[in-house]
């Protein structure tokens, strides 16, 4: 079993790995890379010059390139000491063209297109756009000197697990602090310090707490390890992937909160999440001087719904386990009453199901569920578990007729089978050939389906949350594509990717378990 386990898991990482491979290939070197900005409203105000050093710095941000603009190249030589402030000042500014540019000003100028050719950058120079008759630059007509490269695919790929899961560390921070370390705590600050509650917080990570505890599920937290699946730029502009799924939404979620300061106040600020922001305790305003004590001050709040995933799983959990109990019973009712009226009414359902698209029963239910009074809409501001209702029939729906459509073929093979008529001339009641055979025999393809049906609720359904406006996970990939967010796309592809390879391995684990004669060893001579 472990060997089968093991090299079924690499042969799951492996395909994950194509998978992800493939969508990049796809994204970033098939599909148009100027489609990005078919919804953005700042590319369209960008004129002359502005305009495509603006189109090369969100293709850097989306991935395809990477980008150094020789403002940002001479700052960094300002830093390394290999320019004084005197020249910098002198050489920061390029002339119209390159005829134009003072005898310093070409000479740093020569080091930047040197220096990035020969690290394979291609160096491009727009011309300053002056208006007619003037020595004045038109507006976003400045001149312009950058180099680019694209990022090579396979690199892509690397970069991209390699920076899947990271550790934080003290020594996160550049500025200078205090002493860096972590420290540990029986009475968390969060809670005043009067609350029994153990706490590890850092000082030069990334997050203050590093360990925490609180009263939401699964109680215990930590952020030493972080996931990262990729940054959304459109979607949900600036953050992971992991966490706009796994980020609660709704309304906000009150209480009192001891700030660092001391200071206590009715908010929705989770103090757990602070993050460190370089300078915003000097630069902030009066409000963040009146909370915080040092620069962690980012912090995000809570609020009184599920994340994305949580939502599309109570719906789809909740219709997985409706679609067994239901489907079950009634497959095995209708192999039983074979060609009965339990069966012809079993099939015209079947039937309906299959050939009515699900768009179109899912109105019609939606209609009926409204006329009876049932919301048709999530409404995130006043939930009632009433708005589930709806959802869940809608969902539940195809999986019971599908379910109930192999339970009853694999039945009536398997009745149909020679050993069935075996154990019949055996003297075996119809009941024991029923429950030891029959039923147990016909029931392993569908038991091998359950992980997968169980953890493709976490992916949610997209028409079903899209008709009851759900503010699942099923919506994210969908709008991911029609706002060429790549970093979403890839995510949430190899989040799939993931799920599908568990469930399969689950699904031959628990299919050997019903199973004795089913076994992942392998012997010689056998």
């Amino acid at each position: 079993m472990t060997k089968y386990l093991l090299s079924r898991l690499a042969r799951g990482i492996i395909s994950i790995v194509l998978v992800v491979l493939v969508v990049m290939i796809l994204i970033y070197s098939l599909m148009n890379k100027e489609s990005i900005f078919a919804q953005d409203p700042i590319f369209s105000k960008q004129k002359l010059n502005n305009k495509v050093v603006y189109q090369y710095q969100q293709w850097e941000k989306y991935g395809y390139l990477d980008y150094v603009s020789y403002a940002d190249w001479l700052k960094e030589q300002l830093t390394a000491g290999a320019v004084s402030e005197e020249d910098y000042s002198k050489v920061v500014t390029i002339g119209k063209n390159a005829d134009a540019d003072g005898e310093k000003t070409s000479e740093f100028v020569q080091k930047f297109t040197e220096y990035y050719e020969s690290k394979g950058y291609e160096v491009e120079r727009l011309p300053g756009i002056t208006r007619a008759g003037t020595k004045k630059y038109q507006e976003g007509g400045n001149p312009q000197l950058f180099a680019y490269k694209n990022i090579p695919v396979m690199n892509r790929v690397w970069d991209y697990f390699t920076g899947i899961i990271t550790f934080d560390n003290i020594h996160y921070v550049k500025d200078e602090l205090g002493e860096r370390g972590l420290s540990f705590t029986l009475f968390d600050p969060a809670y005043g310090g009067e609350k029994f509650s153990p706490a590890i917080m850092g000082n030069g990570t990334k997050h203050k707490y590093l360990l925490y505890f609180d009263s939401q599920f699964p109680f215990i937290h930590q952020n030493f390890m972080k996931i990262s699946l990729g940054t959304s730029y459109s979607v949900n502009q600036g953050v992971d992937v992991f966490d706009t799924m796994t980020s609660s939404q709704g309304a906000f979620k009150t209480s009192l909160v001891t700030y660092p300061t001391g200071l206590v106040e009715n908010s929705a600020d989770n103090l757990h999440t602070a993050t460190y922001v370089s300078g915003s305790l000097n630069k902030g305003t009066v409000v963040v001087k009146d909370r915080y004590v040092d620069d962690y001050t980012s912090v995000s709040t809570y609020k009184n719904g599920f994340s994305k995933i949580g939502y599309s799983f109570v719906i789809g959990i909740i219709s997985v386990a409706m679609a067994y109990v239901i489907a079950l019973p009634l497959g095995v009712l209708m192999a039983l009453k074979k060609d009965k009226f339990i069966d012809h009414l079993g099939t015209i359902y079947i039937i309906f199901i299959i050939a009515v698209p699900s768009l179109a029963y899912i109105f019609l239910f939606k209609a009926i569920g409204g006329s009876f009074g049932l919301p048709t809409t999530f409404d995130m501001i006043n939930p009632t578990w009433l708005m589930y209702i709806l959802p869940i029939i809608s969902l539940a729906l195809p999986s019971i007729a599908n379910l109930m459509k192999w339970l009853r073929r694999y039945m009536i093979d398997q009745m149909n089978s020679d050993y069935v008529k075996f154990a019949r001339s055996g003297g075996l009641s119809e009941g024991e050939i029923f429950r030891k055979h029959v039923l147990k025999n016909a029931a392993i393809p569908i038991i091998h389906g359950i992980p997968g049906s169980v953890l493709g609720s976490l992916v949610g359904a997209i028409i079903t949350e899209r008709v009851y406006v759900v503010p699942g996970a099923g919506n994210l990939l969908t709008n991911a594509i029609n706002a060429y967010d790549n970093g979403v796309i890839v995510g949430v592809t190899l989040f799939y990717a993931l799920l599908s390879v568990v469930s399969i391995i689950c699904g031959d684990i628990l299919m050997s378990m019903v199973d004795p004669r089913i076994s992942f060893t392998t012997k010689k001579g056998r």
